[in-house]
Parts: C-alpha cells; sequence; structure tokens
C-alpha cells in the first residue's frame, strides 16, 4: 500500500492516541498519521496527492486508516478545498482542527505587524524549526538561531533568533514563477528543462541556473544579516518539493527536512494538550 509505514504496529497504538497532521498546500495535500500528539511519536503511514483529487480520499487512502485520536491541520488553500477535505474527514467522528497563526504558540514569537496575516505554513514551519533547535541543544548549551526556508510555489526565507523570536522573511517566486513570468514576458523564451551550471552556454540552463541563483542570493543574504543580527551561526533549514533544486549552488551548510510542517503540527498539539 503506497505511504504505508509501520503497518505492523497499526494494533498496537489506540485510536485516542493516534494524531493525524495535514498540511493542504497550493499544489498537493500531504498528510501523516502518528502514534501519539508529539514530537518523535512513531510515523504509521504517510502519503500525499494532489489538490484535484482530493475528493476521493474518503474511499481511498483514509478509508484503511484506523479512526485518528486527532487531527490538526495547516492550510494555505483557501476556504474551499478546505471544505472538500473536511467533507471527506466526515468518515471519522474526529473533528479536525486548523491552525491560525497568532501572537505566540509552543515557545514561538510572532513579530510579524499582524500575526493573522502569516501564512499558516510558514507559522507551522517555524514553530517545527524551533522544535529542532531546541532537540539539538547539549548539556549546558544554548539554542542557535535558524533560518527556515520552504522551497514551493512560493519561496519563503523566514529568520528565527536564539530565543524563539520570529524576527520577518522574505517572500518570492518560486522556480515555476519565475520561469513563466519569463516566457510571458520575453519573445522567443520557453519554459526550459536546463540544469544549473555555473557558466551556462545555452537558453535553457542560462534560465534555470538564473531561477536558481537568484533564490540561493536571497537565501545566502538572509543568511548573512540573520549571523549579524544575532552574533551567531544560524541552523538552516530547507523543505518544501523544490528544496532539492538548489542543494548543487548554496555554500552554506542546510538540512532539507521534508517533514518540518508535520513536526510543527505535532509541536503545536503536544503543547495545547499540556496546556
Amino acid at each position: 500500500m503506497p505511504g504505508l509505514v509501520g503497518s505492523g504496529d497499526r494494533g498496537y497504538h489506540p485510536r485516542q492516541m493516534t494524531f493525524l497532521a495535514i498540511d493542504i498546500g497550493n499544489t498537493r495535500l500531504k498528510w501523516a498519521l502518528y502514534a501519539g500528539p508529539h514530537p518523535g511519536a512513531a510515523l504509521l503511514h504517510q502519503d500525499a496527492v494532489f489538490l484535484e483529487t482530493i475528493d476521493e480520499l474518503a474511499e481511498g487512502p483514509w478509508k484503511q486508516l484506523p479512526e485518528p485520536g486527532s487531527i490538526l491541520g495547516c492550510d494555505v488553500a483557501g476556504e474551499a478545498v478546505r471544505r472538500r477535505v473536511v467533507q471527506q474527514l466526515e468518515l471519522w467522528d474526529t473533528e479536525p482542527r486548523w491552525v491560525v497563526p497568532g501572537p505566540h504558540e509552543a515557545g514561538v514569537h510572532n513579530g510579524y505587524d499582524h500575526p493573522s496575516r502569516l501564512g499558516a505554513d510558514r507559522w507551522v514551519s517555524l514553530i517545527g524549526a524551533r522544535s529542532r533547535v531546541l532537540a539539538e541543544v547539549g548539556p549546558g548549551g544554548r539554542p542557535r538561531p535558524a533560518l527556515v526556508v520552504m522551497v514551493g510555489t512560493a519561496v519563503t526565507v523566514d529568520s528565527l533568533d536564539a530565543e524563539g523570536r520570529f524576527l520577518g522573511g522574505l517572500i518570492l517566486p518560486g522556480f515555476g514563477m519565475m520561469l513563466r513570468a519569463l516566457e510571458l514576458g520575453t519573445a522567443g523564451l520557453k519554459v526550459p528543462t536546463g540544469e544549473v551550471v555555473d557558466f551556462p552556454t545555452n537558453t535553457s540552463d542560462a534560465l534555470m541556473s538564473g531561477g536558481s541563483s537568484a533564490i540561493a542570493g536571497a537565501i545566502e543574504r538572509q543568511h548573512r544579516k540573520l549571523v549579524q543580527r544575532c552574533g551567531a551561526e544560524p541552523l538552516l533549514y530547507m523543505t518544501g518539493g523544490a528544496a532539492v533544486k538548489l542543494a548543487p549552488i548554496t555554500e552554506l551548510k542546510f538540512e532539507t527536512v521534508d517533514s518540518l510542517i508535520f513536526d510543527g503540527l505535532l509541536k503545536i498539539q503536544s503543547h495545547r494538550l499540556a496546556l
């Protein structure tokens, strides 16, 4: 079964303990079922579907799942898409909850001028990153700042200081948007299938390398500013479907974390249950 993880453990995790995390992006819905609502819980099942197929979840992959004890989601696709997902979740009695960014949550403080206007995916990823930062602190050590990069339809580059304060961040076009803008605005250019190289000698490579270098440059610039602001080298986390494209062109040390939004949802749910 696609997306099945640890199926042999299914009978050992009672319903009231399992936790379903949902990430509704602009293109795909990703979900993961965990053995419990806390960081480090065992991953039981996971999968992803394109938004065009979410109306098949209840009769498809979710039909085979045990009923989760709690559900928490992150949604940036809008109310209409969320309603369709909620309809699919009606196969269970568990009521889903959805993250709404606020001034603070789970040890992270929101420095946005209007906290509720920060994208839910950015907010949850910051909380996931902070959880990872704290997990790396050794005895007597101090937390480090963090730079959180999400590479998807758009690219966001967000900064956390060592105390868990969100300082602010950048939003710029993702690879696809950048290349489509060039195609629409420049005669004779087509969206390429080129490679990222240091010195492109054809148009396809030039377009792909230019877009990648623009994103990498924004990341490296914010990294430098965060070092200057905090006086310490930040941890750099990259997530999102297109993050792998940046690996060859940035000299910064980074960790690719596909599960960063799920990490944040686990941390938020654990924190709320502890209140």
